[in-house]
């Protein structure tokens, strides 16, 4: 990033214009030479002796070495951080103050890296915790989804206290409020577990946006693992009304619908439970507008996923950990209706916990909030109008 970019205008609460000019000229080349450092090692031993001129800065230089944390790798963020790390503490043992006002406005521009804004607000709770708590109030839409979870969890600590002091009426609108807000998968499933507890249950397929009705055909074969790379049929065309020959005979798309509280679409249920075999299943969404989305899936088959025809990723592992979100791929929607494709491979392995032949997606924007999609337009007798 140009030394020019450091040029940022902050907005006081008064209407005042703080403007934060480019860092001391004393850090500027061991900034330069910090975030020049890459992979493997390289720029490691410039960005050493970088390193050590940062780290014995004083408190005047830890916004500027936040903001150079603005487009930099994850190397150089890496070195940024323990300097910021060293300077804080150093000032701190010594008992000089660190720049809250200014942290403070920093930690307000929402446009700045994630983990930079993350440490300007545990650098603002070491010396003012007050301070920190009450900036929490203002985060619970926060696009860094560590200070987000961080306000989340306040309201958690509130709906706490609420639930010990035996009023749930002040419990149950908290952990709603928390709900709405909350991106941290465990985050999320704590709080449905206290809503159950207050006999408030949680749609958690609704919740995370998991997509459930699908057309499902299969089993193809998969003999030798040979299937993850054969295009059958549904790669070339999906024709919801084809018939093809599969591993056991002739196969047909048919209706599935998951009511799995998180989404698995379990082909074991349509296509019987096989071993080297694979399947398709497909779905559409309407949008109402073209947007970037994350196609965000969770499985622990080998699988592939299109996107109105485009692969849009495709991953060859059979039988690790399943995760809701792990692996997301970013996409561009289309106004009106996007065909979604997945094709899941089950391999030859018998043992019981390989008998998973599943795979769960939804769709959401790039911090975890699931799309909401409009209806298909319909005729009048109801049927579906394709576009």
């Amino acid at each position: 990033m140009p030394m020019k970019s450091f040029l940022r205008t902050l907005v006081l609460s008064g209407g005042v214009s703080l403007a934060l000019a480019g860092p001391p000229p004393e850090i500027a080349e061991p900034l330069r030479v910090l975030r020049a450092v890459g992979p493997e090692g390289q720029g490691n031993a410039a960005a050493s002796a970088a390193w050590k001129k940062l780290a014995a800065g004083n408190a005047s230089t830890l916004v500027p070495l936040l903001v150079a944390m603005d487009g930099a790798n994850d190397y150089a963020l890496n070195w940024l951080r323990a300097a910021v790390d060293a300077v804080a503490g150093r000032e701190l043992t010594a008992g000089h103050p660190l720049p809250v006002p200014e942290l403070k406005q920093f930690l307000r521009m929402t446009e700045h890296n994630p983990r930079a804004r993350r440490l300007a607000f545990e650098l603002v709770a070491r010396t003012d915790p007050a301070t920190a708590d009450q900036l929490l109030a203002g985060m619970l839409n926060d696009p860094s989804l560590e200070l987000r979870r961080d306000a989340v969890q306040k309201l958690v600590d509130q709906a706490d206290q609420a639930i010990a002091r035996t009023n749930p009426v002040v419990a149950a609108p908290l952990l709603q409020s928390a709900l709405r807000s909350a991106r941290d998968v465990t985050q999320i499933e704590g709080i449905a577990d206290k809503l159950k507890g207050l006999g408030q249950p949680v749609d958690l397929q609704k919740h995370f946006g998991f997509l459930s009705e699908w057309k499902v055909i299969g089993p193809f074969d998969n003999t030798g693992n040979q299937g993850f790379e054969t295009a059958y049929p549904p790669e070339l065309k999906i024709d919801l009304t084809a018939e093809y020959d599969g591993k056991k005979g002739k196969v047909r798309w048919q209706d599935y619908v998951t009511t799995h509280k998180y989404g698995m679409v379990d082909m074991n249920q349509p296509c019987g439970k096989l071993k080297e075999v694979t399947a398709y299943a497909t779905t559409d969404v309407f949008s109402n507008r073209a947007q970037p989305v994350e196609l965000r899936l969770g499985g622990k088959n080998s699988w592939r996923v299109w996107l109105n025809g485009k692969l849009l990723f495709a991953h060859d592992e059979y039988h690790t950990n399943t995760e809701i979100d792990q692996y997301i791929m970013r996409a561009q929607l289309q106004p009106g209706r996007n065909t979604l494709l997945v094709k899941v491979c089950q391999n030859e392995e018998v043992k019981e916990w390989t008998e998973e032949w599943e795979f769960q997606l939804r769709i959401t924007d790039a911090l975890g909030t699931p799309i909401v999609f409009t209806r298909p337009p319909c005729s009048a007798d109801g049927q579906t109008i394709k576009n």
